[in-house]
């Protein structure tokens, strides 16, 4: 049995981790109030009552052994204590085949209604957000797509299959393409606005994307137990593995780092798992990855994306409304995309539906954790009814 001398919010998050429990699983199984599991991740330092210890000292006896070493290990790394595990003697760098999905959110306002116009209409996604497709030609991606929102956001959308020797090496290619992606992508809707729209107002670098967002689909490997989970945590968080100081020539780390990795059990302590006996998934700041399993209970990665199309869109929104603010002004909106806008697709992504699986509900509780978007929703709400009420 693993001997935790002190619970804290951090060690706490980190069991529930390797539960793949979502906040209110993990809440009902503790027995305890979904409050006290948020209050953890805000403050991960705090230290848990004599009684909460207790009851996190009996649901870590009631794991599974494969849970249990997954904790261990990871609590070990976490302290920077390796600990050679018999398990996972056999874990190390390997290659894989991943799915990669880049998502590109561009704010365009009222220059993308005519961009909408020529879409093909699609389905709402989870967040309910009317939205079109425009399908664009990338040098390398197999399918490279453009939705253009109502709300006057445009997401690229980029899949590109690919086959890493290493996770190291999936790291320097995601870091070494992101700038030209995001250059690619500003281009490539100059290019659209002045076709459809026949619009050259817009600078050029006003439409060149502030970030990318990835999310994997891991496929062909020879993973499995604590060794895929480490796999999944690296997956999310491959800043650890390379040499970024120079953002034009993204290295390797060095020898030996992607493997003390696998060897010490790797996770990121603010990393959200998520899925269940049919499936692996992880959720992070700067991505998600998923390895389904073939089962037709299993979330597809169609389902991954569709949420992170949404959350991206909102995520751009949001953030044009709230940098307008720091930059004193007031945000001015149409009445359709006010508060009352915002409030509805803020309750759309966070409510569950009856028809909503278990494990839906888990990785949509996980990217919107990780990816803070429920709160920054908030505060863009709160800001467009102070200012347009």
């Amino acid at each position: 049995m693993i001997a935790v001398e002190q619970w804290t919010g951090e060690e706490a998050l980190l069991l529930r981790s390797v539960m793949r429990a979502s906040v209110r699983e993990f809440a009902g199984r503790l027995g305890i109030s979904p409050r006290t599991v948020s209050n953890w991740q805000r403050n991960k330092t705090s230290v848990c009552r004599p009684g909460m210890a207790q009851i996190l000292d009996t649901a870590l006896g009631q794991c599974t052994p494969g849970e249990q070493e997954a904790f261990r290990l990871r609590l070990a790394a976490l302290r920077g204590e390796p600990v050679p595990s018999a398990t996972n003697a056999t874990a190390r760098p390997a290659p894989f085949t991943a799915v990669s999905h880049k998502f590109l959110p561009v704010y365009l306002g009222e220059h993308s209604a005519r961009l909408y116009a020529v879409g093909a209409p699609t389905p709402p996604g989870p967040g309910g957000l009317e939205q079109r497709v425009l399908s664009v030609s990338h040098p390398s991606a197999q399918s490279s797509t453009v939705h253009v929102y109502a709300c006057g956001v445009a997401v690229v959308h980029l899949e590109e299959h690919q086959r890493f020797a290493s996770l190291t090496e999936l790291a320097v290619w995601r870091y070494r393409t992101y700038a030209k992606e995001s250059v690619w992508a500003g281009e490539r809707m100059k290019g659209l606005l002045q076709q459809h729209a026949g619009d050259h107002s817009l600078a050029e670098s006003s439409l060149v994307p502030q970030y990318v967002l990835s999310a994997y689909e891991l496929r062909d490997n020879s993973w499995s137990g604590v060794s895929l989970d480490t796999a999944l945590q690296l997956l999310t968080t491959p800043s650890v593995l390379v040499n970024r100081q120079d953002p034009a020539n993204v290295v390797p780390l060095g020898p030996g780092v992607e493997d003390a990795k696998f060897r010490d059990g790797w996770s990121h302590p603010e990393a959200v798992s998520f899925g269940g006996g049919v499936s692996r998934g992880v959720a992070g700041w700067s991505g998600v990855a998923y390895h389904p399993q073939a089962d037709e209970r299993a979330l597809t990665m169609s389902q991954v994306v569709a949420l992170e199309l949404d959350a991206q869109a909102l995520w751009a929104l949001s953030s044009h409304i709230l940098h307008t603010i720091e930059g004193g002004q007031d945000p001015v909106m149409p009445a359709s995309l006010g508060w009352r806008f915002l409030r509805s697709a803020y309750f759309r992504l966070t409510t569950a539906r009856p028809t909503e699986t278990a494990q839906h509900r888990v990785m949509r509780e996980a990217i919107l954790a990780t990816s803070e978007l429920p709160d920054r929703l908030r505060a863009a709400q709160e800001a467009l009814r102070d200012s347009n009420p």
